[in-house]
């Protein structure tokens, strides 16, 4: 009789196991595609008051790009590697406010009501907006 009572409860906890094994699997795959589908989120929010990346770095604007025309960035070059561009990923979308435009250089960019974005290299951690009225060109987005 014990013997039975024995096999019963391993058979009872292996069921367990096996199922929280499935559910812990299952929390993972989902919790993976929605890292992995990060192209369907526009990679900005909103912290005290301004645009921010989702890992909290300042956004900026060029005044510049704003004279060139809607839709169109004229951070190129050495610009480009102090000012890095919000970059969107090939399957990203437009949503709301937040577009995305094709660069010189082939990659896509978020804007913002059709300002591209930018971050800045100075800024070091989140919260930093060292960048802010730089040179009377560059400025921290407010939504």
């Amino acid at each position: 009789m014990r013997a039975s009572v024995r096999d019963r409860v391993r058979r009872l906890l292996s069921g367990y196991l096996r199922l929280a094994s499935a559910v812990v699997a299952a929390t993972l795959t989902l919790g993976c595609a929605g890292i992995s589908g990060t192209s369907a989120v526009v990679p900005v929010k909103v912290e005290n008051g301004l645009l921010v990346s989702l890992d909290g770095m300042t956004l900026y604007v060029f005044d510049r790009d704003r004279a060139a025309g809607p839709g169109k960035s004229v951070c190129l070059g050495q610009c480009v590697a102090h000012w890095p561009p919000l970059a969107a990923a090939e399957d990203a979308s437009p949503r709301g406010d937040y577009g995305i435009i094709a660069r010189e250089d082939g990659r896509k960019q978020w804007t913002y009501k059709g300002r591209p974005l930018y971050l800045w290299i100075k800024d070091q951690k989140p919260g930093d907006r060292t960048g802010d009225d730089l040179n009377r060109v560059w400025h921290v987005v407010t939504p």
